[in-house]
């Protein structure tokens, strides 16, 4: 076991699940490092969209600030000095400056976290990426990337030091199988995206047309009005974290999409793959490279990229239905908890020296 650490992370949200998968995400993660006795403070930008939506003001796993920009950091100088690591996420505002900011002031590791690596790497290329430069890259003790496989190598031809993969994770004291009404035969979660949207289109809203007989739902802010929904499928706006369960629950099977720049690249599983099987719950997901590292295909998931597919998935057995879902759940608790993660994380830091030597 490796000694407890001292962690300052900055992060998009941690108290606020709305519209991103990065709060989920982050919640996992500093729970599994709670439970293994690291110290972590979350110090999250304070915008409007956030605040008007928080569904966890105030974590009880470790300490939490919000700030109001870069001038107001001087508040947690001493403790972002003395921290054995720094990480800063994909996506935080004004990261550029912040991480100039802490490459000239981080005593111990400075670490970068892309939750969302296929989209910055397809923007580095260019130097285009709002939250991280090209030339930022070899200032960073340890990148630590949303996918795997041939990002890390994309990765160290843009100049990153040293990688390594940290996929996102599930608590399964929180998501886990429940005794709740079954109300749909298959649902999906996540934020529009136009980059998704036509295999929900092709995945879900198809089918709905022609099984007019099941039960359908579609939980996710930010979709336009144009969509053209059939009659049996459900619209909630927002489902929050602690609902999670009950939601993935009242499915039969449910939904898993990824965008496109993730599919492309592939070695990319999202929170919601790792919490559907927590539930114990069925799941049909677009194909993509390294999902079969992760749940083995026609064992413990359900591949599919035509309408048919799906449709004739809904009219399975159930035997076999509840043999697919526990062996994604069996899978998932082996290898993608929160806790696994965070040794996975403290090993990593471990392993890294104190001070980089890399000059600002």
């Amino acid at each position: 076991m490796s000694a407890p650490l001292d962690i300052v992370i900055f992060g998009l949200s941690l108290s606020s699940s709305w519209g991103n998968g990065h709060a989920t995400t982050y919640r996992a993660l500093l729970r599994g490092l709670a439970a293994g006795g690291h110290r972590v403070l979350f110090l999250e930008r304070d915008v409007p969209w956030y605040a008007s939506n928080r569904d966890l003001p105030e974590p009880d796993f470790c300490d939490f600030a919000l700030y109001d920009g870069l001038d107001d950091l001087d508040r947690w100088q001493d403790r972002i000095a003395r921290a054995d690591a720094v990480i800063i996420g994909s996506y935080v505002p004004d990261s550029v400056a912040l991480l100039d900011r802490l490459a000239e002031s981080v005593r111990g590791r400075l670490v970068y976290y892309d939750i969302d690596t296929p989209v910055t790497l397809a923007a580095l290329e260019s130097d285009g990426a709002e939250y991280i430069r090209r030339r930022q890259l070899p200032l960073i003790d340890l990148y630590l990337s949303f996918a795997g496989g041939a990002a890390l190598d994309r990765l160290r031809d843009l100049g990153a030091r040293k990688v390594a993969p940290l996929y996102c994770s599930v608590d399964p004291e929180r998501y886990r199988p429940e005794d709740v009404e079954e109300k749909w035969d298959l649902g999906y979660l996540g934020t529009y995206s136009p980059d998704r949207q036509p295999g929900l289109e092709e995945l879900l809203i198809e089918p709905a047309r022609r099984l007019p007989e099941c039960r359908f739902v579609v939980a996710g802010s930010q979709f336009p009005d144009d969509v053209d929904w059939p009659f049996n499928v459900e619209r909630l706006e927002h489902v929050a974290p602690p609902d999670h369960a009950a939601f993935y629950n009242a499915q039969r099977f449910t939904l898993n999409l990824t965008r496109s720049a993730m599919r492309k690249i592939g070695h990319s599983p999202s929170v919601r793959l790792f919490e559907a099987a927590a539930c114990g719950t069925a799941i049909i997901s677009d194909p993509w490279p390294g999902i079969e590292e992760v749940l083995v295909p026609e064992k413990a998931i359900l591949l599919a990229d035509r309408t048919e597919t799906v449709v004739t998935a809904l009219s399975m057995s159930e035997s076999r239905r509840k043999a697919l879902a526990k062996a994604a759940r069996d899978s998932v608790l082996a290898d993608h908890t929160g806790q696994a993660r965070a040794r996975y994380l403290a090993s990593q830091l471990g392993a890294l020296p104190a001070t980089s030597g890399v000059p600002a």
